[in-house]
């Protein structure tokens, strides 16, 4: 649903039209372990006037988060800008967080798009009920709607200073006819006082005192505990199992068998024996003692070493042209010089603190057919829940009611909602509520894994150092193969995440893409495939830097060349599906935060380090959004990387909550220091090798960036990206830095496989 229809819909009309009792259940659920406050719309008189807005007759303003927190502040940002729209006085507001609905509009907390997609939106949700406020007021008065302004809770007549509370006007603004949105006053961005502005989030308190509950803490009456034991293998089922010891381990219930999908793997489970138990310990050690035999299907072979040696051999080739300009061929045989490079970015997992994890009640009639569904769940797209549900239960999508739980993290695994349809499965066949824990184990052994990929970069220099030509060749399996098993090359959207949308400039450029099959499901990982193709765009910039014997950050300043912005429509790119008007690709603002990011850190006094000490740099634009990195690494004579400074500037467009950002950006550099310096799940027999932290490593505090530095550009541009914004130049400038600091160049990822001692 649109945003434009989904603010002529008023949520009167959105609550009459929810499935019975669903905003009821809400509130009930409390009692199963869910945090919802604020009174539901049967108890209390309100006001009314937007689906995510309603006031009550004591003034008490209650705001709808419809998007997930897993530690971003969405459930505190989206209704600030409410709030402050609405001129509400933020001690008085109460946050309801959404069920699942389409017609709250995308709920899917992923790509970084809450804030881009729904700011206006939560603009006019606000200014509705404000002007409606305002109108009200007017009539008590017999003055002009015009004189009267929202300040602070209170309408206040400007010209007398008459002042009436929010709450006293609520039983006359409810019979007001909504106003549509293009004749709203928004106010002004010199007028704003909760965006822009740090504040704790709403549920800080809750979280720092262990109150707040998760989808791993969610409880519903009278459940059953279960874990799974799933194919060690994508696309294996169960040959047989027996079941004997498992169910004579204390406290275990049942032994369930799940079907595993079928065609792609899509969404839905892998499969497998379900231990259900009185506890997850005893569903744990029912697991341990099934028997099962697997039929471990047609992965079984797949060997990760082997097939990144193929994807090698597949960008040596030509392969299919998606961005072709001037004439390359031509190009690289009169250059001056050429230089070439392969890089490699292997598997990576997600590893969410928190484990997927959901518990679902379902009801069913005499006959078998179900007749309610209701899950709590730690959950980034309770609408793909509903989707995904629906049809394994036999029910309308609509009908699934998806309680949504603060998330212990994300960074996509959760927007994939295969762990709830399991809980769902259970619970009809159990006919008892069924919490699903995935264990650590779990988690990394059957993710959705972040794409093995290889690249190959050529290009022609001339005799000022410069490229004359630039051929680019990816190879890596595709989210696509999700949903189409025939999937076997990057999609459209993953090629323009720093292949297709190279910025430099440069007169003849080629980008191709080689087929890849996959083996695993793959999916989206936070920055997706910026992170293996602006690995290799930035670092293949330092490269022909050295070779031009210049200084790396001037090199890439002219590598960028003029101010300009690119021809999106000639490209052929979707820029993320955004209007090129709002959201251009303009060079000058990738240039001015490399710019910045190299004032902040010294660069120019900085550069000539003694040996094993470097910096290094690097920019991409991502989600919309732009960001500028550099890193500064000592690396000892034994080869030990250490990282007292990185340095980062984005340029996000507004900006909401400046704090949460920042934590974002900060958090970006952790989460990409794990990557780049261990980040790696490999496979054997089509098994993963890694299963717990201790094989798949996360950087520890003597890893990690001892000093991140943040600044966050002023800008009045609309909102864009920031988790995933800041992900994709930190590894290339890391890695660039490495080379400064030890003349070892690095074009394989983890950077654990390398020797890194000082030449």
């Amino acid at each position: 649903m649109s945003t434009t229809e989904s603010s002529s819909v008023s949520r009167r009309d959105f609550l009459a039209g929810l499935s019975a009792g669903s905003l009821v259940l809400m509130a009930k659920a409390s009692s199963a372990g869910l945090t919802v406050t604020g009174a539901t719309p049967e108890t209390v008189e309100s006001f009314d006037p937007d689906l995510f807005v309603s006031i009550e007759s004591d003034g008490t303003v209650n705001i709808v988060a419809h998007r997930s927190e897993m530690g971003t502040g969405i459930r505190t940002s989206l209704p600030r800008v409410v709030a402050d729209e609405l001129e509400a006085d933020w001690d008085r507001v109460v946050i309801q967080q959404a069920i699942g609905d389409k017609r709250l509009g995308d709920q899917n907390t992923d790509g970084s798009n809450s804030i881009r997609f729904f700011f206006k939106r939560m603009r006019v949700a606000g200014a509705t009920a404000r002007t409606m406020l305002e109108q009200t007021a007017a009539e008590k008065w017999g003055v002009s709607a015009s004189e009267c302004r929202g300040r602070n809770h209170e309408v206040v007549h400007t010209k007398s200073n008459r002042k009436i509370g929010y709450g006293d006007l609520v039983a006359d603004a409810r019979e007001l006819d909504v106003p549509k949105p293009g004749t709203l006053k928004l106010k002004p961005a010199s007028e704003w006082k909760y965006i822009g502005k740090d504040v704790p989030v709403a549920d800080m308190d809750d979280i720092l005192t262990g109150k707040a509950v998760y989808g791993i803490d969610s409880r519903m009456e009278n459940q059953l505990f279960a874990v799974l034991a799933r194919p060690p293998v994508v696309g294996g089922s169960v040959k047989s199992v027996n079941a004997d010891k498992a169910l004579a381990v204390p406290g275990v219930v049942a032994v369930e068998q799940i079907p595993r999908f079928k065609g792609a793997p899509s969404f839905q489970p892998l499969g497998g024996v379900a231990v259900c138990a009185n506890s997850t310990w005893a569903a744990i050690q029912g697991r341990e003692a099934l028997e099962v035999d697997w039929d471990l299907g047609p992965n079984a072979d797949y060997d990760s070493e082997k097939f990144a040696e193929q994807l090698g051999a597949t960008v040596s080739q030509p392969g299919t042209p998606v961005r072709k300009q001037g004439d390359v061929g031509s190009a690289l045989k009169a250059g001056a010089r050429t230089h070439s490079a392969d890089y490699f970015v292997p598997h990576l997992s997600h590893a969410p603190m928190e484990t997927p994890c959901a518990v679902a009640d379902v009801k069913t009639d005499s006959t078998g057919k179900v007749t309610s569904c209701v899950i709590n769940a730690a959950t980034q797209n309770p609408q793909a829940v509903q989707q995904a549900v629906g049809p394994a239960l036999g029910m309308k999508n609509e009908d699934v009611i998806v309680n949504v739980t603060l998330l212990g993290a994300g960074f996509g695994r959760k927007s994939k909602p295969d762990y709830c349809v399991e809980a769902a499965v259970l619970s009809r066949a159990l006919k008892r509520p069924v919490h699903v824990t995935w264990t650590r184990e779990d988690d990394i052994r059957h993710d959705y894994f972040h794409t093995i990929s290889r690249i190959h970069v050529e290009a022609a220099v001339g005799e000022d150092g410069l490229p004359t030509a630039w051929l680019q060749r990816v190879s890596y399996p595709t989210i696509m193969s999700l949903f189409n098993p025939r999937a076997g090359s990057p999609a459209s959207f993953e090629q323009e995440m720093g292949a297709s949308d190279l910025p430099y400039d440069i007169p003849n450029v080629q980008i191709e893409t080689g087929p890849a099959a996959s083996h695993v499901r793959i999916g989206w990982l936070r920055s997706v495939c910026h992170i293996q193709q602006n690995f290799a765009v930035c670092s293949f910039a330092d490269e022909l830097a050295v070779l031009a014997g210049a200084d790396s950050y001037q090199y890439l300043m002219n590598l960028l060349g003029d101010d300009r912005e690119l021809d999106m429509k000639a490209l052929k790119l979707s820029n993320r599906g955004a209007s090129t008007d709002d959201y251009p690709y303009d060079i000058g603002r990738l240039k001015n935060v490399t710019r910045r990011v190299a004032e902040i850190s010294g660069w120019k006094e900085k550069r000539d380090l003694p040996k094993g000490r470097g910096l290094g740099i690097a920019c991409c634009r991502a989600f919309l959004g732009y960001t500028g990195h550099v890193v500064e690494v000592e690396v000892s004579p034994e080869g030990e990387v250490s990282i007292p400074n990185v340095w980062v500037v984005l340029d996000a467009g507004v900006i909401v909550s400046p704090d949460r950002v920042k934590a974002q950006v900060e958090g970006a550099a952790i989460m990409a220091t794990s990557q780049a310096r261990y980040g790696e799940i490999t496979f054997t027999n089509g098994v993963a090798n890694q299963d717990n932290f201790d094989t798949y490593r996360m950087a520890k505090m003597a890893d990690a960036p001892l000093n991140i530095h943040v600044e966050l550009l002023k800008s009045d541009a609309a909102p864009a990206g920031v988790g995933e914004t800041t992900v994709p130049s930190f590894a290339p400038a890391l890695c660039n830095a490495i080379y400064a600091a030890t003349g070892k160049r690095i074009r394989n990822l983890p950077l654990n496989r390398h020797d890194l001692t000082p030449e």
